[in-house]
């Protein structure tokens, strides 16, 4: 194989595309991406796209995330967690178990959330982090998210250390979970880590660390993953054999040149098929299959 993904377990320290780079290199391939960035002192599941499979890393874009996160009450940073400037500290003595339980239970479901000013989005075209550092005034809309689960693994009022699972939309901060819920506490919270246990089709059990690909014999036969089998919630399209060609040069066809053979979940997208191989990704207007990303 030279084309697929690789689940791989990002360690902390590496930003996203530190990972990308070392795996260009231990791979010897040149097109590499990944799909979800993590913040460098995030850990976890980090999907690596490799060859043809990176022309599909926007079919990612809606899938789940799960995380394992852990805050501390008391104190406020400029970045929202532990790596950041303390801006204020505050003492959490009257907060309660049941506070702290009812905080997050009633953060859940669609939620507008101001993303942190220390991350990657593009404000007038420049990094959001770059402003920040720069010392420069600016100011983020809120953005509606979705918390589709969450749940207090931890709660010790005496340190202060509180951790929880929580399973989202693409563009949640946990960072601002944090920030939110010590908010709402009174007292003010950061994140002390995180960890992405699963996004989409990925799970953390089945990751790779970087050592475990660096060492391995042959990572692009024994790590990759088929694009096709990841992309779980697009349905599935045979092609007649005489329709195979015309989808492959970018041509429709209609209802007599292909069977849906899986319904779709996905924007009504689906993975196309031409005698068993993979084709590429389509999407059917008006009883009609139109090619919108050939991979053959």
């Amino acid at each position: 194989m030279t084309d697929g993904i690789i689940n791989v377990n990002k360690p902390a320290g590496w930003t996203s595309q530190d990972v990308c780079s070392k795996l260009r290199h231990v791979l010897n391939i040149k097109k590499i991406g990944h799909t979800g960035t993590l913040d460098p002192m995030a850990t976890g599941v980090l999907p690596v796209c490799v060859g043809k499979a990176t022309r599909i890393i926007e079919y990612y874009d809606k899938d789940t995330k799960s995380y394992h996160a852990s805050m501390k009450l008391g104190i406020t940073t400029d970045t929202l967690d532990i790596t950041g400037k303390i801006l204020e500290t505050a003492g959490y003595s009257k907060v309660s178990e049941k506070d702290v339980r009812e905080a997050f239970k009633a953060y859940t479901g669609h939620v507008m959330q101001i993303p942190p000013k220390y991350s990657a989005l593009k404000i007038d075209g420049r990094r959001a982090y770059d402003l920040a550092r720069e010392g420069k005034a600016f100011e983020i809309s809120p953005r509606e998210i979705i918390i589709y689960d969450n749940s207090v693994t931890k709660i010790d009022l005496v340190s202060g250390e509180i951790e929880f699972d929580v399973s989202c939309s693409k563009g949640t901060y946990i960072r601002t979970i944090c920030d939110d819920i010590g908010r709402e506490l009174g007292c003010g919270a950061a994140m002390t880590a995180l960890t992405r246990t699963a996004s989409g089709y990925f799970r953390i059990e089945d990751s790779y660390t970087i050592e475990e690909i660096i060492e391995a014999e042959d990572p692009m036969n024994t790590m990759l993953i088929p694009a096709d089998i990841t992309l779980e919630k697009l349905g599935k399209i045979e092609l007649n054999d005489n329709r195979i060609t015309a989808f492959i040069n970018g041509n429709s066809s209609w209802g007599n040149g292909f069977r849906v053979t899986e319904q779709s979940s996905f924007d009504g997208l689906y993975r196309v098929y031409g005698n068993g191989s993979f084709l590429g990704i389509g999407e059917v207007e008006n009883g009609s299959l139109v090619p919108k990303k050939v991979i053959k």
